[in-house]
């Protein structure tokens, strides 16, 4: 059996490089989209106001990309060297859209970079417009990919286990790519960073009004910003509520899991809006309850139920039984490969054995299970109850306080009257909460799949190589070594161009609207100069 320390160690060394590396994605999603809309509408009315716009905002991406890039490389090879069992098992499925995700990154996401920010004088407006559109839809697409392997993880559709090869191989590529959860998770997380870099924006720009400084570069951007972050954290909300929708029919576990629902209720069930889970006792105590707004969110209807987390253990615990008999098919195959009895048990059954496997954090043999080993492997598919249920809604109050902040910001901008320092203080101070909504939403998605890697495939403590825990432990050690200086770095890049301003793009200063009118009317701005 595997050493569950070893297992654990695994675990958190592969999350805390995949938070870690999630600290640039969303930014970097975001303030290309934003970067995009800034040069349009320089494009589109000549003010070079808009053009400084673009390239301040750019430099302050560019920072923000390499470390996203340098930090994602280590997480691939992490697949090999820390789950080399989970890439024997599954490689053939998860492989593919790793690998377009890779080709995505690494040529046309940094080919577009590289033009956005060395083709300003050579390109045409129009032409540098269209790379730095390219360059934003380059960034979100590669999130497609990556979610799209991550969304298999979460509901593995399309593929099926070879008992020839013994590995799990692509039966429908389509499939895959289509699969709802993944669907679901990729629109869910891109207009989360969406909201990231409007948080950014505004608060960068509030920095500045609030000292007096770069005042048209700021005014513009706070305002693009608090439009722009209305519509993202609106659109987060309602794809948010559809990857809930998601879970009912794909993630059962996590749904109760996150909800405390212990025991399945009367259709429509009840939002849980407070509470104390407690996992001993099964029970969640102070509870405060809104009625019927769980049973609409997660089956939009009336009349259907959501299942609790005894009567999904239960249904478990069947499962559990039924892949016995398919992980008994699976040794007799082994034995002889044209028992075609064995095939047609496994052709049967296969769907469960990854249950049977469950049994092996107990018993060497699943077969040779007793009874309440086969009730603890039932038991140990709910994840921990207290830290989804409270991780959740703080994932959720943040979401909330971000769109009042982007929506008192853009009321503020829309009248005529100059807007109160408080709200400039109020956009500063909110600036962590995308990145905190952002990393509880993804322990959620991930902690809430547990005991699996795979769900209801592949446990998680059979997926890992065979390290020793001292190799782990130096390795934890020294990724964090490692990021605590690029941490340090970008944290330092960054605030030291913000407190340079547009001058680090090569600006002397954001112009006024007179001014930018004089510039291209002059004929100095090169970008606006026809192609020759």
């Amino acid at each position: 059996m595997t050493d569950p320390l070893l297992v654990d160690l695994s675990r958190l060394q592969f999350a805390l490089t995949a938070m870690y590396h999630f600290l640039f994605v969303p930014l970097t999603l975001g303030l290309s989209i934003l970067i995009a809309m800034m040069e349009t509408v320089y494009v589109m009315t000549g003010r070079a106001v808009w053009r400084d716009m673009t390239k301040f905002w750019g430099v302050l991406f560019g920072i923000n990309f390499a470390l996203g890039v340098a930090t994602g490389i280590t997480m691939e090879f992490q697949f090999g060297m820390n789950w080399a069992y989970y890439s024997h098992y599954v490689g053939d499925v998860f492989g593919a859209p790793l690998a377009i995700e890779g080709l995505m990154a690494f040529f046309l996401e940094a080919t577009f970079v590289g033009l956005f920010f060395f083709g300003w004088e050579r390109l045409s407006a129009r032409a540098h417009l269209t790379v730095t559109w390219l360059m934003a839809l380059g960034t979100n697409f590669s999130a497609l990919w990556i979610l799209v392997a991550n969304g298999w993880m979460q509901n593995p559709v399309g593929s099926a286990f070879n008992p020839d090869t013994m590995r799990m191989e692509v039966t429908d590529f389509m499939a895959v790519i289509f699969n709802p959860v993944a669907q679901a998770k990729f629109v869910h997380t891109v207009s989360a960073g969406y909201v990231c870099g409007a948080a950014f924006v505004l608060g960068v720009s509030a920095w500045y009004l609030l000292r007096g400084r770069h005042v048209e570069l700021a005014k513009r951007s706070f305002v693009i910003a608090s439009a722009f972050g209305v519509a993202s954290a609106l659109s987060v909300i309602v794809l948010g509520d559809e990857s809930g929708y998601a879970l009912t029919d794909n993630q059962k576990m996590k749904l109760a899991a996150i909800e405390a629902m212990w025991e399945t209720e009367p259709a429509p069930a009840s939002f849980t809006l407070f509470g104390i889970p407690s996992q001993s006792g099964r029970e969640t105590r102070f509870a405060l309850h809104i009625p019927w707004v769980m049973g609409l969110i997660g089956t939009r209807s009336l009349d259907r139920e959501i299942p609790g987390i005894d009567q999904l253990v239960a249904h478990a615990e069947e499962r559990v039984r039924n892949g016995i008999g398919a992980y008994d098919a699976l040794e007799r195959l082994k034995a002889d490969r044209a028992d075609a009895q064995a095939r047609a048990v496994l052709a049967a059954s296969g769907q469960d054995l990854g249950y049977a496997l469950l049994l092996k954090q107990y018993v060497a043999d699943p077969r040779q299970a007793s009874e309440q080993q086969i009730s603890d492997a039932a038991w140990s598919t709910v994840p921990y109850v207290p830290l989804l249920f409270l991780s959740f809604r703080l994932m959720v109050a943040c979401g909330f306080v971000l769109l009042a902040v982007f929506g008192i910001s853009l009321w503020h901008t829309m009248r005529e009257e100059e807007a109160p320092r408080w709200l400039f203080r109020m956009a500063l101070w909110s600036l962590p909460l995308p990145w905190i909504a952002i990393e509880v939403g993804w322990f959620v998605a991930e902690f809430g799949r547990q005991p699996w890697i795979i769900d209801g495939v592949l446990p998680t403590f059979l997926a890992t190589s065979d390290l020793g825990v001292t190799d782990l432990l130096l390795t934890i050690a020294g990724f964090t070594l490692v990021y605590g200086v690029l941490a340090v770095i970008e944290v330092r890049l960054m605030l030291a161009a913000i407190r340079k301003g547009p001058e680090v793009a090569g600006i002397i200063d954001a112009f006024s609207p007179a001014e930018a009118d004089a510039r291209t009317n002059t004929g100095t701005d090169p970008a606006l100069r026809p192609a020759e």
